[in-house]
């Protein structure tokens, strides 16, 4: 199973951390969000990453071309140059792509620029920026039982976010807010058939605002209910939450040891 993760976005309502790093790189205890939300799909068994990368990529792209290194013990001949890498507390052995799909894209086009290198098979996509603890093989289970070309994880959150008309477990339509208290939000950790790409025209295209109400109004996108812990990483505030959770080693989405 192929996890693809849009990583190229400016994080603007991050600026205070964003101004110098891509937002997949900020911490949370020490460590990116990214490496969380790849170290969380992992401890189900997915190991296959497709990031589509935009704003300062090359951050990016040197965070995975050193982390086998700096997460192993090494001896290095200053003469030649030779590295003799020893045991350590290495990362799982993942196959990350990391695929330039430019700076202003939008996310439908950041999408579509990732379909040569998911093939035709069933994949997840999910953003940079959100952690949950959503039981995914269950997710995909869900996803399988009901034939549709996309699946969409929704939770309950603050009204601030717009919100999903939900009818049995399809998607019905959008709303900016709810009429009248909380509601469903698309909180991404999506499962999608191939089939998506065709819904998606180019690069200037928004997965939210094109494909996923054509997909709605077709009768082709799922629910997928989750009542547990999410929560994204869009202010300095929720960032801060994220990391207090982690130091106070109560955070919901460690599934792993």
């Amino acid at each position: 199973m192929k996890v693809a993760i849009l990583a190229g976005g400016m994080g603007t309502r991050l600026a205070e951390e964003t101004d110098q790093r891509p937002k997949p790189m900020v911490e949370i205890g020490g460590k990116p969000i990214l490496w969380h939300l790849m170290k969380y799909y992992s401890s189900f068994g997915m190991n296959e990453f497709i990031l589509a990368l935009g704003y300062k990529k090359e951050v990016i792209i040197r965070y995975f071309m050193d982390l086998y290194y700096y997460s192993s013990d090494l001896t290095i001949n200053t003469g030649d140059g030779s590295i003799t890498v020893h045991q350590g507390q290495r990362e799982p052995s993942w196959v990350v792509h990391l695929i330039d799909t430019g700076l202003l894209t939008d996310t439908g086009g950041r999408i579509k620029r990732l379909a040569p290198y998911i093939g035709d098979s069933t994949f997840m996509l999910t953003w940079c920026d959100g952690l949950s603890d959503i039981d995914l093989h269950s997710l995909l289970a869900f996803h399988r039982s009901h034939r549709k070309l996309a699946t969409v994880t929704t939770v309950r959150a603050p009204a601030r976010f717009g919100y999903l008309a939900l009818e049995n477990e399809c998607v019905t339509g959008f709303r900016e807010k709810p009429a009248g208290g909380d509601g469903w939000i698309n909180a991404a950790f999506f499962v999608l058939e191939p089939g998506v790409f065709n819904w998606i025209s180019g690069d200037a295209t928004s997965w939210e605002r094109g494909p996923m109400e054509q997909l709605a109004t077709a009768g082709q996108l799922a629910a997928y209910r989750h009542n547990s812990f999410w929560q994204c990483m869009d202010t300095l505030r929720e960032k801060r939450l994220l990391e207090e959770l982690w130091t106070e080693g109560r955070a919901p989405w460690k599934t792993w040891e």
